[in-house]
């Protein structure tokens, strides 16, 4: 389920034979980058706790996901997962902007819409093999235009009923955004800017309709004039985003820029005249992807001067040092970063890794405990589990080396490669050992992903 998606009907006629197949096709993240960093992860949790709430979902089982991908959208794929491409988020002006799109993605995912899609593909794949069967007997009766009119008829009717399926799950997204966005105070000012941002890029780009039949999403003009008629009679309407909410997201986006955009690019943007936090993390981030670590270092010092100790502009400055070649001057920054941030688990392993590199091993006994407690608290960072599996090696632990190992390659979708490491980690530990079984259970599922990818070569 996508914020917004036109498809004119030449191409949703050609899409038609994609969506029989849709459900087993639907791994969007598998295919794309997910961006993982502290600060934004944790700016993503605040603005979307409240709406996640009002939804009725448990918050403990819903993750804001960061994909790098520069177009503007956002989409669910199963489960309670939202994931955000980084140019949607590089095309909000605000945090309240980015708000209305996550209150309409859990809008899809309270109403189980993903999985409810199978009924509006069943029933016009229905649609679409009983025109099959007429139009092929009336071709073998001899009436060959009668049958393909009757093929071309039923093709059209199947994507107009998958259509209007799709289009009443979008409006309904819509009115369950809304309601999430009035129950919780939040003003609906940033989800109507933002629609009409979108309707913007239709207009540019030319793919825009006034016809709802031919797109499976209501016309966004329709959407806004709903929503805006809804929304400017809510108290909330005129109520701004707490600032320092705002701040935050102003600090992400700057970074984010930093991070994924060319250098030279966020060196315009944020010109050496632009003094304010912002700018300076920008840059930051582009010095250090330019190799310039000095003029990076300038940036993060900048930042740490106007916020003394902040966990993430010294995770930065860790960041820089370690990758600059000087992890012993990385150790406390890190250290500090560590700690305030309550061992959270990315900055977590960015200093287990920095105690690692300094190959002293005085430190090793430090970096497994600190990995231990990022793996505790999330255990799907493959890049933990690597710094893990290095702790375990230098020890001379083989065994819960490959276990780690293993846990890596299983995360990194690479079956094969977890498979062997999990089979050397079952036969070098304790028999009965909660590793142990973990062990087995990796090997199991690996070996069964393993035989499918074998058969699916054949």
């Amino acid at each position: 389920m996508a914020l917004l998606a036109f498809r004119p009907r030449s191409i949703l006629r050609a899409l038609f034979a994609f969506l029989l197949v849709w459900p087993l096709l639907v791994q969007p993240v598998m295919a794309q980058s997910i961006l993982r960093d502290a600060e934004t992860e944790a700016l993503f949790h605040d603005i979307s706790l409240p709406l996640i709430k009002a939804a009725g979902l448990d918050p403990r089982n819903v993750r804001i996901v960061l994909i790098g991908d520069k177009s503007i959208n956002a989409f669910t794929a199963g489960g309670q997962d939202v994931y955000i491409h980084s140019g949607l988020l590089a095309a909000a002006d605000n945090a309240n902007e980015v708000q209305g799109v996550i209150a309409h993605e859990l809008g899809h995912v309270a109403g189980g819409h993903v999985l409810r899609s199978q009924e509006g593909i069943k029933q016009a794949t229905g649609i679409m093999l009983l025109s099959l069967l007429l139009g092929a007997a009336a071709i073998a009766a001899g009436a060959g235009d009668a049958g393909v009119g009757i093929l071309g008829a039923g093709q059209e009717l199947a994507i107009n009923k998958y259509l209007a399926f799709s289009r009443t799950q979008e409006a309904t997204a819509d009115s369950a955004a809304q309601t999430y966005l009035t129950t919780t105070g939040i003003s609906g000012k940033g989800m109507i800017s933002f629609f009409k941002k979108l309707q913007g890029y239709e207009f540019r780009y030319g793919a825009t309709t006034q016809d709802s039949f031919a797109s499976d999403h209501p016309v966004t003009g329709d959407r806004i004039v709903i929503l805006q008629d809804k929304f400017s009679a809510d108290p909330a309407w005129n109520k701004p985003t707490d600032p320092a909410l705002e701040a935050r997201f102003q600090r992400v986006k700057a970074k984010l820029e930093g991070f994924v955009s060319d250098p030279a690019e966020t060196l315009r943007d944020f010109p050496e005249t632009n003094n304010s936090i912002p700018a300076h993390y920008a840059r930051a981030y582009a010095w250090h992807r330019s190799a310039y670590p000095d003029k990076a270092m300038d940036e993060a010092n900048a930042l740490l001067k106007a916020v003394p100790g902040d966990p993430y502009f010294l995770e930065l400055k860790g960041q820089i040092l370690l990758e600059s070649g000087k992890p012993m001057e990385a150790l406390p920054v890190l250290r500090e970063a560590f700690a305030k941030t309550n061992a959270q688990p990315l900055i977590a392993s960015l200093f287990g890794h920095a105690l690692i590199a300094t190959e002293d091993p005085a430190n090793f006994e430090e970096a497994e405990k600190v990995l231990k407690a990022s793996i505790t608290k999330d255990n799907e960072n493959p890049f933990a589990w690597y710094q893990l599996g290095v702790v375990y090696d230098r020890k001379g632990d083989e065994a819960r080396a490959a276990m780690a190992t293993a846990e890596r390659y299983h995360l990194e979708g690479q079956p094969r490669l977890a498979l062997a490491n999990a089979e050397i980690a079952v036969r070098g530990l304790p028999q009965g050992s909660p590793d142990w079984i973990r062990a087995q259970d990796i090997a199991l599922v690996s070996k069964t992903a393993a035989d499918e990818e074998k058969h699916k070569r054949r």
